[in-house]
């Protein structure tokens, strides 16, 4: 399980995170949501040490993680996939996946797995081509398989469906929805877009203004009013 307390993060004079605590379970999707501006983001960064925390801990199964390195953390199981993907635009498809087994040795980090083909077929279609040659659904499925290459047992997205087509959200919903059946696996699901969440969370969150202002569980979102709150 993650576990968030009391953190706290600044950006110069403006207090970004306020005592932000939650806890995402493995074998559940935790999907967080809220507008633009109110440091989901930012939260992500702190959780892969990314940018460090200035008060609170973060805990990840029962060990504190708060002062670790991101490459440690990548090494206690723990995968992001960044807003924007952040793909190696000159590297194929295969080297980018490779890229993914950094934390294995070299006997181990020489080949695909194969349940990153089986959850993405376009990617063994494409493994020659460059990244940066694939549309934006196709780069977005192969950061999120470059993700799951470490073999995670936290897998952190922040905003996987941010400009693509219907058809590849559903792809990528249906791969969220069969890594969390698996049950060994926390999935932390930062998310704008209210159906895609709805439909994914087993517990959700709301963020805004750097608090976690409501939360419950997802079969509730709409009974609870949580479309309000975080759209226009």
């Amino acid at each position: 399980m993650l576990q968030v307390q009391q953190l706290h993060q600044f950006y110069g004079g403006s207090h970004i995170l306020r005592g932000l605590s939650f806890d995402a379970p493995i074998g559940q999707v935790t999907c967080l949501l809220g507008r633009n501006g109110v440091g989901k983001t930012t939260l992500l960064k702190c959780l892969m040490g990314l940018i460090p925390a200035k008060d609170g801990s973060v805990q990840w199964q029962g060990q504190s993680i708060t002062a670790l390195k991101p490459h440690q953390r990548v090494n206690a199981g723990i995968a992001y996939v960044p807003q924007g993907r952040e793909i190696f635009p000159r590297l194929t498809v295969e080297e980018n996946l490779l890229m993914g087994l950094s934390r294995f040795s070299a006997g181990q980090a020489k080949r695909v797995p194969e349940f990153i083909y089986e959850l993405f077929p376009v990617l063994r279609e494409m493994k020659q081509r460059r990244g940066g040659d694939l549309s934006g659904g196709q780069q977005q499925q192969l950061a999120i398989g470059r993700a799951l290459a470490s073999q995670p047992k936290l897998l952190i997205l922040d905003e996987p469906t941010e400009g693509i087509q219907p058809s590849v959200i559903k792809e990528i919903g249906a791969v969220i929805k069969q890594l969390a059946a698996r049950g060994d696996m926390a999935i932390l699901l930062v998310e704008q877009f209210y159906d895609f969440a709805a439909e994914l969370a087993d517990q959700y969150l709301v963020m805004s203004r750097g608090e976690i202002i409501q939360q419950g569980q997802g079969a509730n979102m709409e009974a609870e009013g949580v479309r309000g709150l975080v759209t226009i």
